[in-house]
């Protein structure tokens, strides 16, 4: 060995690490928007089967109106599960590491989806298939629970502050993107194959679709998330999972006040997806490729509403951009319910308005008091938070939404809409309060 010897392994150890790749906002969000739309794709496959599919397969005794309810009422425990799932996967997470919690959540994920393609109607195993199908639904919501890989909030802090509205609406396009896949998949399947056959069979493959992009989004996570230059990223930024316990106690509060925040959005999220959906199907004629096609489209207004929330909140703020658009959804819940049942122009009308506020309030409801967490918390809260907030403002939205219509017409889904503007105002009122108090 020559004496230069050492002097060259230093410069070559000194020489990769210079050139050692730095993680940007630009890799997160690639990250975030492959995850997010894998997660919502999944979330509408199951949701748009609930309408279509699940009231004629498996309550098959009950009439159309009962059925959806009945499937709306199963839709609704993931939502349930969802916190247990957060609380769950948070002990595997501290215990096995972010990458062997995604692995089982993603897979326990896929694995439920994919075995709901397989179930047995109530003409095979009766009451069973309810059952089965409830058990696939929780396992969907536990592991939607552990699916929570922390980009959103490495995005929110690796962000330029000045542009901070702009990179928060990224995890939010995952859900028309998702929604736009699910209904066209349906549409086509539905349209090709007619009725019986799509009820026989044709309902399944969407399932199995929601598997394969599953598999393929988690290792694009993994490929993400579990590299040393993440992994150091989050430990800098100090975005590890606390103790569940030990986070309630210490921002219990922060996390029901993040919970009703966004719950305007929340609320109108599933109001101008999944319920206009059921009422079409259940009390129309119109066919339901036709207006999943309606859906479709209009969800393209919703992109691009959500794209627009970026700048917007980067130049009027994020708190006020969610008061004008909760206040705007409250206007929108007192009459645009009824424009349902004026055709198809109204229903144009009735989604087109709705994805763009949706797009614009959704935009940045993810943001919406997480940036209050302490940053030894927030991996943890921000979690919690979504977890409540998807059960409180959209879980029940659509069983609930669709009870209220049949029993006192079109106007009284509206109110339920208006309570969710109501609680956003309200919690965003406190927070404002609170932080007036504190200066």
């Amino acid at each position: 060995m020559t004496p230069s010897t050492p002097v060259t392994l230093h410069e070559d150890v000194h020489q990769k690490r210079s050139h050692r790749h730095t993680v940007t906002p630009g890799e997160i969000a690639i990250g975030v928007i492959i995850g997010r739309t894998s997660e919502y794709f999944d979330f509408f496959v199951y949701a748009i089967a609930s309408v279509l599919v699940f009231p004629k397969l498996i309550f098959t005794n009950l009439d159309a109106l009962h059925g959806t309810i009945y499937s709306f009422a199963i839709f609704a425990l993931a939502f349930i599960a969802r916190p247990f799932g957060s609380i769950i996967f948070t002990a595997i997470d501290r215990q096995f590491g972010r990458t062997s919690k995604l692995t089982i959540a993603l897979f326990m994920l896929g694995g439920s989806t994919a075995a709901i393609a397989f179930l047995p109607g109530y003409e095979q195993i009766g009451n069973w298939s309810a059952i089965l199908l409830s058990i696939l639904r929780v396992g969907q919501g536990l592991a939607l629970g552990g699916s929570w890989d922390g980009l959103p909030s490495l995005l929110n802090l690796s962000a330029p502050v000045e542009k901070r509205g702009s990179y928060a609406m990224i995890p939010q396009l995952g859900a028309p993107l998702g929604l736009i896949v699910a209904s066209g998949l349906f549409a086509y399947f539905l349209g090709s194959l007619g009725l019986s056959d799509f009820l026989d069979w044709g309902w399944r493959y969407p399932f199995f679709v929601a598997f394969a992009i599953n598999v393929v989004a988690l290792f694009s996570r993994l490929r993400i998330v579990a590299t040393p230059e993440y992994e150091e990223l989050f430990a800098s930024q100090e975005l590890q999972p606390s103790p569940i316990g030990e986070t309630i106690r210490q921002q219990g509060f922060t996390i029901w006040l993040g919970a009703f925040a966004p719950l305007a959005s929340f609320a109108l999220f599933h109001m101008v997806t999944l319920f206009p959906l059921s009422w079409v199907f259940i009390f129309t004629k119109q066919e339901p490729v036709r207006f999943l096609v309606i859906e479709m489209i209009t969800a393209l207004l919703g992109v691009i509403a959500i794209i627009a929330s970026g700048p917007i909140a980067n130049r009027i703020g994020r708190r006020m951009l969610l008061v004008v658009s909760a206040i705007a959804i409250g206007f929108y819940s007192g009459y645009a319910p009824q424009f349902l049942d004026r055709g198809e122009i109204g229903q144009i009308v009735y989604m087109a308005v709705g994805f763009v506020l949706l797009g614009i309030s959704f935009g940045q409801s993810s943001g919406a008091v997480a940036s209050a967490f302490p940053i030894n918390y927030r991996y943890t809260g921000s979690a919690l938070t979504a977890d409540l907030a998807w059960m409180f403002g959209a879980g029940f939205a659509p069983v609930v939404a669709l009870v209220l219509t049949d029993k006192l017409g079109l106007p009284a889904a509206g109110g339920y809409l208006l309570s969710g503007a109501l609680w956003t105002l309200l919690a965003l009122w406190v927070q404002k309060t609170l932080e007036d108090r504190a200066q």
